[in-house]
């Protein structure tokens, strides 16, 4: 099969496309012909050599990349059973990585695709999904919010613009760029905002009327971050829910303290409880279903995984970053 190889730690074309031997289901696994993979900011990070606490452990080199994995089940191994051969599914645990035209996963770990969900859709919820609905229950949002999501034309940050927006609360998207604030407006929410325009604090200021932010929803950190807190009311909620600027931010403790914030590290948080995960994974799934949250998706051929890779890192996706063999 091909699969996109990672040799050595570095930039993004150290990412090569080559043949590598078909995966064998071990006992208890089947083997899924690949149709959508997905890709994560972690693994760009991962792919430099770079590590935080808050990623996994870098792979052993040569890697493949990438376990949120959607196709159809062509082989199962020992002890599991024939009849999911042909079945369209989805997993977050795909091995070798999704970044091929076969990987093998855990029956457990597997879920049946919804009947009128695509697999570019379900990879996106698998795990994006997932966050963005895990990342709401943390803040614990309800209609009597004034939420302002930062990277809101992200895979997860257009999910939470959905989701607030259903729930009745008043939404104030935050993106970098026309194209990217006219997608988050298009989201419905009540605001989309330039922030790489000076100034889009007051803007977001004006438009409220004397109202103020009770929720934030980070998921850009560095100086968007701060200026976000900023517009916080006091006694609210400030959510961190990822550094798509690689630039960490949260408010200090003097501040927190002097102002009644409640910070909520939700990455952190769910990384921490796994067990959480599969009953999540089907609550995604059923939304994408019924059309309660709809990804956005932008897709890459799987022999440009650089590509990918290097508009990723560089913030010129919108949506989630997928591979199709």
């Amino acid at each position: 099969m091909h699969a996109v190889v990672l040799h050595a730690f570095g930039p993004a074309e150290n990412l090569r496309y080559e043949s590598v031997p078909d995966p064998v289901p071990a006992r208890g696994q089947v083997r899924i012909a690949v149709k959508a993979a997905g890709v994560h900011l972690v693994e760009t990070m991962m792919r430099t050599g770079g590590s935080t606490g808050m990623m996994p452990p870098l792979p052993e080199l040569p890697s493949i990349f990438g376990g949120e994995v959607a196709g159809t089940v062509d082989e199962v191994g020992p002890g599991a059973d024939p009849a999911w051969i042909g079945r369209e599914v989805v997993t977050a645990g795909g091995t070798p990585g999704g970044y091929a035209e076969l990987a093998v996963a855990d029956l457990d770990a597997v879920h049946p695709i919804p009947e009128g969900v695509g697999h570019e859709t379900a990879v996106a919820m698998i795990v994006t999904g997932v966050t963005a609905l895990e990342f709401i229950d943390l803040a614990e949002l309800t209609s009597d919010d004034v939420v302002l999501v930062t990277s809101a034309a992200g895979g997860i940050g257009r999910l939470v613009v959905q989701y607030a927006r259903r729930l009745g609360a008043t939404v104030i998207g935050a993106a970098g760029g026309p194209v990217k604030t006219e997608a988050v407006r298009a989201l419905g929410a009540d605001l989309a905002v330039d922030y790489d325009e000076p100034s889009w604090e007051r803007t977001v200021a004006d438009h409220l009327g004397g109202r103020t932010v009770t929720a934030v929803l980070d998921g850009v950190g560095g100086d968007k971050a701060r200026a976000a807190c900023e517009l916080l009311a006091d006694g609210g909620r400030y959510v961190i829910i990822g550094t798509a600027s690689q630039e960490i931010f949260e408010p200090d403790p003097v501040t927190v303290k002097e102002r009644d914030l409640t910070v909520i590290h939700a990455l952190m948080i769910m990384i921490g409880r796994p067990e959480t995960r599969p009953d999540y994974q089907v609550k995604a799934l059923a939304a994408a279903a019924d059309g309660t949250l709809v990804p956005a998706v932008q897709a890459f051929p799987l022999a440009e995984a650089a590509a990918a890779h290097a508009a990723l890192e560089s913030r010129a996706t919108t949506g989630k970053v997928v591979l199709i063999p």
